[in-house]
């Protein structure tokens, strides 16, 4: 069980497979410099003073997060978590004990800057709500035409944003939400999503666009050139 006494909690869903990954493992476990991905993720959150704890959501059936130096941290509490990132979202939050606010970030994102957490958590002062890291969409958006590889049109991509992690909510909200939500067979994409669907609107805060989510192959050489470049300008 998480220490209670800590207001902000962080949950790591990291039960997928990552298949789109084309690799053995799941791709939190791949390794960017001496240390996994998802090592890197929950590195960049406990840097922070406001988050003491964080839990982490694995497979059933995972082989490998018991190797890593993240299992015996007395930081770090492993639940077991679920077909859907939102069963093991809400696994996480099981454990989170009384915590008044959860950040939820994704395992394989292991770019996240210091400043855009330090501008997310700053919220928890003003919001009842919460809010996601965002960056605006940049690209000229196609919407195809339905099972086909043809554009339908063009869609206009002002007040348009990428969805990022971390997303932060307060804890009792984000549980209640995804409860409903789940029982109601809503479609929930990001712990956001859940919220919009019981009729919250939550913040966006603007953030980088280098902190990017491990999904293809490619991404990795990316993710790896990203954290080299976030290590030098903190060493300087």
């Amino acid at each position: 069980m998480a220490d209670s006494s800590q207001d902000v909690i962080a949950v790591i869903p990291a039960a997928g497979i990552g298949s789109r990954m084309q690799t053995e493992c799941p791709k939190q476990y791949l390794h960017i410099g001496d240390k996994t991905i998802l090592e890197h993720a929950v590195a960049s959150l406990m840097a922070h003073p406001r988050v003491g704890q964080t839990i982490v959501a694995v497979s059933p059936n995972d082989a490998y997060f018991s190797s890593l130096p993240l299992a015996s941290d007395p930081r770090v509490t492993v639940v077991t978590g679920g077909k859907q990132r939102a069963d093991s979202v809400l696994a996480g939050l099981q454990a989170a004990g009384d915590a008044k606010w959860v950040l939820v970030h994704d395992a394989a994102r292991p770019c996240l800057h210091p400043d855009d957490l330090e501008n997310l958590l700053a919220i928890t002062a003003t919001s009842k709500v919460g809010g996601i890291l965002a960056a605006p969409v940049r690209d000229t958006m196609k919407r195809g035409e339905p099972g086909k590889a043809l554009i339908a049109h063009t869609v206009d991509r002002e007040d348009l944003w990428h969805a990022l992690t971390p997303q932060l909510f307060p804890l009792e909200l984000l549980r209640s939400c995804l409860l409903r939500a789940l029982d109601e067979g809503a479609t929930i994409t990001d712990e956001a999503s859940a919220l919009e669907y019981c009729g919250f609107h939550p913040e966006l805060i603007s953030a980088r666009a280098d902190n990017i989510k491990v999904t293809r192959p490619e991404d990795l050489a990316l993710a790896a050139f990203y954290l080299t470049r976030l290590t030098q300008t903190e060493n300087l």
